[in-house]
This record gives structure tokens, sequence and C-alpha cells, in this order.
């Protein structure tokens, strides 16, 4: 029995989640869809995934090579040192080789060789759905990741705008103090506003640049020019509704319950140390004397043996009640996966749904604030507003434009995790065909039925792609980051 084809659902809608962008196709620089299919090709916790997978397939031929047929060969040289002086053997030789073959095969082996083929099969499965929750977690960190460097360049943006402005107010109260316009506490405020402005600067540029250094790590490449990414539709309209998807779809689903289902059979196998083995021998060996002129020896026979196991020391049992104990615990483990699922579902949809609320409030502060900013500004010029009226204007409007910038991302990427959790951010579902998807399923059926004792594969050779010659990253951004 081979292991099953694990199917990777997809709805409509999340099926045009991204641009049909395809694998084999050069993609529009600084998209998003450019990022995944970068990350799905040489993300190095993803290319080590879909390594320890293919060692996971080697399980079920090493299961199954313990009911094959097993043959062996020996030599043997000897010399005589000491010639016995009992029965004065002075025809005794000095000198013998000898050789011997055996071929052995087992007839039954209590189950413990059908059984242990299942498990394996079964977690050959469970690590396919493993591969699946990988690759589902490596684009919800890109996701993540290229929405932090939108989100980082924009607020750069904002702050050296503010630092623009607050340096070009210090100016203007700098002259109108000459002047006696105005006081020196007015440039005092000004001049610790302009301070603190820089200081934000600073701290939103090492914000950028921590952001595109995170993006290296999971993208292999520096971003450049980042565009915004398109919408994610289909998104369910109840945190009902996408539990139940999540139920069904969620791969951190099944293969908890495909770790369940290797548990039982690891019972049975633990059951066969007590049952009865049969497997049948054909041997032969040939001697020949090196110093003496006598006759060659030959022997062959063939036979079964039957292996009736009466008391093993309490082994078997303890076997059998340790393999229970992990079915137990598989078993917790997948209600523990289950609870966990329904709890990241929910807390995604509450998460991209109240920051969809932060950002109408946001947009509705930016709107506003800037209106206000407008009134303080021409307030002042005639004489109904102070300095420090127009810089807590300025840092209101500041502060709303930052928070909408956030809200955008948080909404973005909660959506994104929901997409996760219900398990429709794989890259069947994200547009990534048209190219080499990997598919878990050609190693196994590679490697699955292979007998042959010295067929080896080549050499590993890294995947992955390396980032020590890409530049340390900086904080430069363009006016239009802030827009």
């Amino acid at each position: 029995m081979t292991a099953k084809r694990i199917s990777f659902p997809r709805s409509v809608a999340t099926a045009l989640l991204l641009v049909s962008t395809s694998l084999g196709a050069p993609a529009m620089a600084g998209t998003l869809q450019e990022a995944l299919v970068k990350a799905y090709r040489s993300n190095p916790t993803l290319t080590a995934t879909r390594a320890g997978q293919r060692a996971t397939d080697e399980n079920v031929p090493i299961q199954k090579a313990a009911g094959r047929p097993a043959a062996r060969a020996q030599a043997q040289f000897q010399e005589l040192l000491v010639r016995p002086v009992a029965g004065l053997s002075f025809n005794q030789p000095h000198r013998s080789l000898s050789g011997t073959g055996s071929v052995e095969v087992p007839i039954y082996q209590g189950g413990a060789v059908r059984n242990g083929v299942k498990a394996a099969e079964i977690r050959v499965e469970a690590g396919q759905a493993n591969l699946r929750a990988t690759e589902a977690s490596i684009f919800s960190q890109v996701v993540a990741a290229y929405m932090d460097v939108i989100r980082d360049g924009a607020i750069v943006a904002l702050n050296r705008a503010n630092v623009n402005v607050l340096d070009v107010n210090l100016q203007a109260s700098n002259d109108r103090f000459e002047v006696g316009d105005l006081t020196r506490t007015d440039v005092a405020q000004s001049e610790s506003r302009l301070a603190l402005a820089r200081s934000d600067l600073q701290t939103a540029q090492a914000n950028l640049i921590a952001s595109r250094e995170n993006y290296i790590a999971l993208v292999g490449e520096a971003p450049d020019d980042l565009q915004p990414p398109p919408a994610l539709p289909g998104l369910p309209a109840t945190p009902e509704a996408a539990v139940q998807v999540a139920l069904i779809d969620n791969p951190d689903i099944l293969a908890a319950k495909k770790a369940h289902d290797a548990a039982r059979y690891d019972v049975k196998v633990a059951k066969a140390g007590v049952q009865p083995t049969l497997s049948g021998f054909v041997q032969g060996s040939y001697t020949t004397y090196l110093d003496l002129e006598l006759d060659k020896n030959k022997s062959a026979a063939a036979g079964a043996t039957l292996t009736i196991p009466l008391y093993q020391g309490g082994r078997p049992a303890a076997q059998v009640r340790q393999s229970q104990a992990f079915e137990s615990q598989a078993i917790e483990q997948e209600i523990g996966t289950e609870r966990g699922v329904i709890a990241q579902a929910r807390a995604a949809y509450a998460s991209w749904q109240a920051s969809l609320l932060t950002i109408q409030s946001s947009q509705k502060a930016v709107d506003a604030t800037g209106l206000s900013l407008e009134g303080v500004r021409a307030e002042n010029s005639v004489g109904s507003r102070t300095i420090l009226d127009i810089l807590n204007a300025e840092q209101e409007a500041l502060t709303a434009r930052v928070e909408l910038v956030s809200a955008r991302r948080n909404a973005y990427v909660a959506g994104f995790s929901l997409l996760a959790a219900m398990g429709h951010a794989e890259a069947k579902n994200l547009g990534l065909e048209g190219g080499a998807l990997y598919d878990p399923m050609v190693n196994y059926d590679r490697v699955e039925g292979k007998w042959w004792d010295w067929d080896y594969d080549k050499a590993p050779m890294p995947v992955a792609t390396r980032t020590v010659d890409t530049p340390p990253q900086n904080a430069n951004v363009s006016d239009q980051a802030a827009q």
C-alpha cells in the first residue's frame, strides 16, 4: 500500500488572492507575488522541511526491508598455529579456506512488518501535511515582513517630513523672536519638539532597517520599491465560518490526526513481540585445504525456522504499554492542535475586524487633524493661537497618519493569517502555479519501492540562497512612501 496523495482544497475566492504570475515567468519587481515566489524557491526553513520530508519517505522502504529476503556470504581463512597432540593428527591441514552463503526469507513476523509499513506510510502523509503548514507559515512571515517594510518606510517618510516642518517652524520662531513677536519660551518649545522629532526619526529609521533585514532573511533578496499588495478577497463573514473551514482544511489538524493513526499501528507493532515468527532459509558451505591433498568439503541445506517466544523478561508488555502511552499522547495532542487552530482562526478574525475599524477611524482622524492643523496655523497668523498650539496640532496629525499606515499593515497581515488558519495560504492557493511547484509525492513514489542496497542519491547540495553578500540595509525612502 502506498501513501495517499494529500489533496489541497481550494476555494474560488482564495484562488484570486494574488495575481496570476507563475513560477516560470519573471515577476514584476517589488511585488508581493515576487517575494512569495522567491521564498517558495529558496527559503532555508522551507527547503530544510522538504529535505526532512524526504528523510521521512525513506521510513517506508526501511520498514519494507524487514519483510524482504536477506542474503549473506562469509569467507574464512584459517592458519593452524599449534597442532593438537590428542589423536596424533599429523595429517591435519595447516591452512584452510572456507566460504558460506545463506538466504533467509521472512514468512510470518507476527504482523510487525505489515503494521510497521502502514505506520510509516501514515507518517509520510503527516509529514506532507506538516510541509503544507510550514509553507503557510513561511508565507505568513513573508507577508508580515513585506508589510513591515511598507509600513516602516511610510513612518520614516512621515517623520522625516515632520522634522522638515519643525525645522522650518524653528527658523520662523527664531526670526519672529528677533523682531520681538515671540518669546524665548516659544523658541524653546520649537527646539524641544524638533529634537524629539529627530529622535523619533532615528528610531523609525532603525525599525525600517530591521524590517528590511528581516525581509532579506525570509526572501533572500533586499526589498526594492515594494508595491501595495493586492486585496484579500474571500475572507469569511463570521468567525464561525472561519473555524468550520479550518477544521477541515488546516494542515496542522490533518498532521495531528495522521500522527494519531500512526500511533495506533505502533501499538500493533509492539504486540507482535509476543507472536511466533516463521522464516525459510537456504544455506551452503565450501571448504578447501591449502596444504594437503584432501577432498573438498561441501554442504547445502534448506529448511524453515519457527521461533516461539516464551518469556522475554517483560520487555514486550513494556513496549506495548509504552506505545499505548504514545497513542494517548497523540490523542491529546490532536485535541490540543484543534484547540490552537480554533483560537488562531478566531483571534485572526477579531484582529482583522479590529484593524478594519481602526483604518476607518484613523482615516477620519487624518482628515480631521489635517483640517485642524490648517486652522491652527491660520489662527496663529492673526494672533489667536500660540506656537505650542501649532506644535500640538502637527504632532496630532503625525500620530494619526502613523496610526493609519500601521492599521493598514495590521489588517492585511491579520487577513492573511486568517487565510493561513483556514488552510488556504499555500502555494496552490496563492496562484503560484504554472511552474515547478514542489510535489512531495514525487520523491515518495521514487523511493518507496526501491530494493537495491547501493542505490544512493547524489551528495546533497544547498538549495536555499545565502545572503552574506547582501549589503547592509539603509533607511532611505522616497517621498511617495508616506502617501
